[in-house]
């Protein structure tokens, strides 16, 4: 099976904690490429600690040019993971969003540790800017271990972004075990890596693709890896998009 698309993936090097140099990102490349993906949407961190957009954009297209010199079939997206916080939210709909592909989705992540009682109404707020927020590993983050709270997530509109690792337990018992719940519940639109560096990567993506292919069948894989991230690089809707 070939054609996967991630949405989530540090492979941009020397932008923020994922690839380090570009023969990381090139390894890292590999290993994608030889796992079934023909897309990637690097989603660098949108952090002041960060690199700024500037230096972003100068790396992706160094990696595009890269890829293309090493003959890697490999194409890039635009993309970030974005903090969900006031500053975020103030620069939906101007030239400062950093969105997903075509600009009708941005991805972005809770706090691992901390709780998020104001997410419904924050997650309104965006969809209110014509924005679907698409959830990055909901199932690592505390907020998500509150009995519903992943449903009423979806139900206000966004969507949430399975990490494959959580299921063969790269982030422990407690991701693994809602990640696997929620598989269940159905409650995902798309599966990611958020791969952040090379070594390794082959083997666990692998055992992680596997572990999600025998729990949801082929169908199911497919849409969560290939289907729904087409549509949502490309600025379409899903059926569960509450327009």
């Amino acid at each position: 099976m070939s054609g996967f698309i991630d949405l989530h993936c540090h492979l941009l090097p020397a932008v923020d904690d994922g690839a380090r140099t570009l023969e990381d990102a090139l390894e890292m490349a590999r290993a994608l490429v030889d796992l079934g993906f023909s897309t990637i949407a690097p989603s660098p961190h949108a952090r002041p600690e960060y690199a700024a957009v500037e230096v972003v954009e100068a790396r992706l297209e160094e990696l595009r040019a890269a890829l293309a010199r090493e003959r890697i079939p490999l194409t890039l997206g635009r993309n970030a993971e974005n903090v969900l916080d006031d500053t975020f939210l103030r620069g939906l709909g101007t030239p400062a969003a950093r969105m997903l592909g075509a600009g009708r989705v941005a991805l972005v992540e809770l706090p691992y540790t901390a709780p998020v009682p104001a997410l419904p109404d924050i997650l309104f707020r965006i969809r209110t800017k014509g924005v679907v927020p698409l959830i990055a590993h909901p199932e690592r983050c505390v907020e998500f271990e509150r009995k519903g709270r992943a449903a009423e997530a979806v139900r206000t509109g966004a969507h949430l972004q399975l990490d494959v690792g959580a299921l063969i337990g790269r982030y422990g018992p407690t991701a693994k075990k809602l990640a696997r719940a929620f598989l269940e519940e159905g409650l995902y639109a798309v599966a990611a890596t958020d791969l952040h560096g090379p070594v390794g990567a082959r083997d666990w993506v692998r055992r992680s693709l596997d572990e999600l292919r025998g729990r949801v069948g082929e169908e199911t894989y497919v849409r969560l890896l290939r289907d729904n991230p087409s549509r949502l690089l490309s600025g379409e809707s899903l059926e569960s998009d509450q327009d």
